[in-house]
């Protein structure tokens, strides 16, 4: 594991105001994401890491502005920091320290700019997000903004062609990682006020909102959550091809991250209905033992 200082420099991040906006950046994924953080400090090659530490940002910034304040309002936040974001793009320059280090890293890395254009132009559809009536409006809100926000980062891990199968092999991942934050999310959403199960599922089931909200222990509503992890775990394993298709010194992440995700699934399959009063995280033991793996993996992969 390299030094964040010599991630820059291998990044060739030299300018002393720049360097700042990367470190601003780090401080904030490595708060909100921890354990992804902690998979990319270890796993990624050091020229690569800033990079991603600065679309991750830019991600998690477009989210905050999407899900705070009063919801009246939610849409004038999202497009006031759109325009920031176009205009910055068009101009090269910006006054918001996430955007400069993103507009550095479009520099070093020229296709992360269409992935941002795509994601601007679907972002709304979380916005717009008031519950899934059916499987087939689940599928288009990954298509609308799941797939485009997972790109941003995705985009950079990629290989030089193939692109068609990488972005397939995407989908399955995100697809399989969605649905379990969905589920693990269960709690925590409902108390906010989303419902992010498709209806005609829980109607499979026999299971209500009222049932979600209460925690009701019953057959339908053990089989609703134990079906939502299956299909979760289901894409995951499916997401395994996306492995072999990344470059071999981008393997040992996009391995852990999917390792780490299945480690949540068993994990909120052993809380079983007190997944609906709380989420899930993956044992400490068993979390370690991926990283460590794939660090040791790493490391034989670098000079």
């Amino acid at each position: 594991m390299s030094s964040w200082k010599t991630a820059l420099d291998a990044a060739d991040i030299r300018d002393t105001g720049l360097r700042d906006d990367y470190t601003e950046q780090r401080k904030i994924v490595a708060r909100y994401r921890r354990s992804s953080y902690l998979a990319a400090r270890l796993l990624l090659p050091a020229a690569l890491f800033p990079h991603v530490i600065a679309a991750t940002a830019f991600m998690h910034h477009g989210d905050t502005v999407m899900d705070s304040g009063p919801e009246a309002e939610r849409a004038d936040s999202y497009a006031g920091w759109e325009k920031r974001v176009r205009e910055a793009l068009d101009t090269g320059e910006s006054d918001l320290p996430v955007l400069r280090a993103l507009l550095h890293s479009i520099g070093a890395h020229p296709r992360l700019r269409d992935h941002v254009e795509e994601y601007l132009s679907t972002a709304r559809t979380d916005l717009e997000f008031s519950g899934f009536p059916t499987e087939a409006d689940y599928q288009r809100y990954v298509d609308g903004y799941s797939l485009p926000s997972f790109m941003l980062i995705a985009c950079l891990l990629a290989p030089q062609d193939g692109l068609e199968a990488y972005r397939a092999a995407c989908r399955t991942y995100i697809d399989g990682s969605q649905r379990l934050d969905f589920v693990n999310d269960l709690a925590e959403d409902l108390r906010g006020g989303r419902l992010a199960v498709p209806v005609e599922v829980m109607d499979q089931y026999g299971v209500t909102r009222a049932d979600l909200e209460e925690a009701h222990d019953t057959p339908g509503t053990r089989e609703l959550l134990q079906h939502l992890l299956d299909q979760a775990d289901g894409q995951l394993v499916a997401a395994r091809a996306l492995v072999d298709l990344v470059p071999p010194a981008n393997r040992p992440l996009v391995r852990a991250l999917i390792e780490l995700e299945r480690l949540t699934v068993t994990a909120a399959a052993t809380k079983e209905i007190a997944l609906l009063r709380g989420p899930a995280s993956p044992s400490s033991p068993a979390a370690l033992g991926v990283l460590v793996r794939e660090y040791l993996r790493a490391r034989r992969l670098r000079p």
